[in-house]
């Protein structure tokens, strides 16, 4: 078949290039670089019209010659980009510190939008407490900080203790660090470099002098430094300029010294602990003594690692015999029994009760609904059924088959106060404030209705709350509800603001 040749009044075809000479193929990919990047959001249409037009600018001569094509400048021009984005988070960030010590200084300057009127400047006033007008003048600003504080948490969702510790970092950069506060305010330090500074400069002694020489030395170190090495040098810089000698600081740091435990996940843990460098490394040599010992067997498998981790866990774990002499305690220690006597003298084992949730299936191996530990969360169906065959009582607890629902709790073998504060641990494992989640067991049982206005101590009237914000209920402007149709809690903060309780973690 034959082509057939255009009729004559059919338009001419339009240059695409307007004469010019057609794009080299290096042009035609840095434009679609530029439009890869500004679908991504990486840099607007400006900036992609900038990268575009780089080859027309004179001024580019030079750098074109040393860049291999167009590619090179992209990249150059989306690093620009990401040291600005960079700067702009960090000045974000100092920003929203310094908004958190703000409002914390308003609500203590100005208690009564978060507790309410001064009681005291009522002529016939009376404390029901017994206490002088001036403790609880000192209580509504305790009070009101904390309200505040509970109402930030709760806005940007960050656990209380994280707004306290902001606005902690911004006041002491501020007040020993100045020069540092301003280079994070403008965005030239990093948040991990002000909290480092902060937390150090906040251990220094109230002396004008030490505060300026960190400063100077800890700016230096943070403008050219990345936070791992700077907190090694801004420690050393500390050491240095701090006024008292180690030795009573090391007496003083003793008293913080303590245990805990964090939840990890696939139902593991880590245990922590802070004390005294020395007994850190005994402690750390005797581990790693027997896990070298025990790596010596001919069928061991383990790795050192783990051999270390599980000869940790026997010596705490095992248990402590009731010695009828000081050698027999000491053998199981490895300590002298002079050191054993004096310290620790007859030990007995504990028996701590432990609340493990095992749906019923799960138990009898027809499910793999994995089981709770209380406190914790979930944990392996294997540990549980271990522990359910160690317990030495039951509660029989029903719920619903589709939904999990708590429906029905078996009393026969408690008071009824204990059973319901069980069956409360249960439907409310933490309390209830929005955020909190320290465990319903450590809790206050608190009336949403008094008790002395017809409030019934019963499962839908008692909701568990720490005493911490027990007493920000009770003593300002945060009020819990039911919502009449759901029955769900909803708190009302002191601004008006309402939030959701949060649902149970497990």
């Amino acid at each position: 078949m034959g082509i057939r040749t255009p009729p004559s009044d059919r338009p001419t075809p339009v240059d695409p290039w307007g004469g010019a000479p057609e794009p080299a193929e290096a042009e035609l990919q840095a434009a679609a670089d530029s439009a890869w990047a500004v679908e991504l959001g990486l840099i607007d249409d400006l900036d992609a019209g900038f990268a575009h037009d780089l080859s027309d600018d004179p001024g580019t001569e030079s750098a074109r010659a040393d860049a291999p094509n167009d590619a090179v400048s992209l990249a150059a021009l989306l690093l620009d980009r990401l040291d600005d984005r960079a700067r702009e988070r960090h000045r974000a960030t100092a920003a929203e510190y310094g908004l958190i010590h703000r409002v914390l200084a308003e609500a203590v300057a100005d208690p009564e939008p978060w507790v309410g009127p001064d009681p005291t400047l009522d002529g016939i006033w009376h404390d029901p407490r017994g206490r002088t007008a001036a403790a609880v003048r000192r209580d509504r600003l305790d009070m009101a900080e904390r309200a505040a504080v509970a109402e930030i948490a709760v806005r940007l969702r960050v656990a209380e203790q994280t707004v306290r510790s902001r606005a902690a970092h911004a006041e002491t950069l501020r007040e020993r660090c100045p020069r540092l506060w301003a280079a994070f305010a403008e965005g030239d330090v990093s948040e991990r470099h002000a909290v480092e500074a902060a937390q150090l400069a906040a251990s220094l002694p109230d002396d004008a002098d030490s505060w300026e020489a960190f400063d100077t030395g800890v700016l230096d170190r943070a403008l050219r430094l990345p936070p791992a090495r700077f907190c090694v040098s801004a420690r050393a810089l500390r050491e240095r300029v701090h006024a008292e000698s180690i030795e009573i600081r090391h007496q003083r740091a003793r008293h913080d010294r303590g245990v805990w435990m964090t939840a990890e996940l696939d139902g593991m843990a880590t245990l922590t602990a802070l004390l005294p460098a020395d007994r850190a490394a005994d402690a750390m040599t005797r581990v790693d003594r027997l896990a070298r010992h025990l790596s010596t067997a001919p069928d061991e498998e383990r790795t050192l690692t783990q051999l270390r981790t599980d000869a940790f866990a026997d010596l705490l774990t095992a248990p402590a015999p009731a010695p009828d002499n000081a050698a027999t305690a000491a053998a199981p220690t490895g300590a002298s029994p002079a050191t054993t006597t004096a310290t620790s003298g007859p030990r007995v084992a504990p028996s701590p009760g432990v609340i493990v949730t095992i749906p019923a299936l799960s138990l009898l191996g027809a499910d793999t609904t994995p089981a709770t530990l209380d406190g914790f969360g979930p944990i392996d169906l294997d540990t549980a059924r271990r522990l359910a065959g160690e317990a030495t009582s039951w509660i029989r607890l029903l719920t619903h088959p589709v939904t999990g629902a708590p429906l029905a709790l078996d009393r026969t073998a408690y008071r009824v106060p204990a059973a319901l504060r069980r069956w409360l641990g249960i439907t409310s494992p933490t309390c209830v404030f929005p955020g909190c989640g320290r465990p319903a067991r450590e809790c206050d049982l608190d009336h949403l209705r008094a008790w002395s206005e017809g409030g019934p101590t019963d499962d839908e009237n008692l909701e568990p709350e720490c005493r911490h914000h027990h007493r920000i209920r009770h003593e300002t402007r945060w009020a819990p509800a039911r919502d009449p149709d759901t029955g769900e809690l909803m708190w009302t903060s002191p601004l008006g603001t309402r939030i959701d309780a949060d649902p149970p973690p497990f």
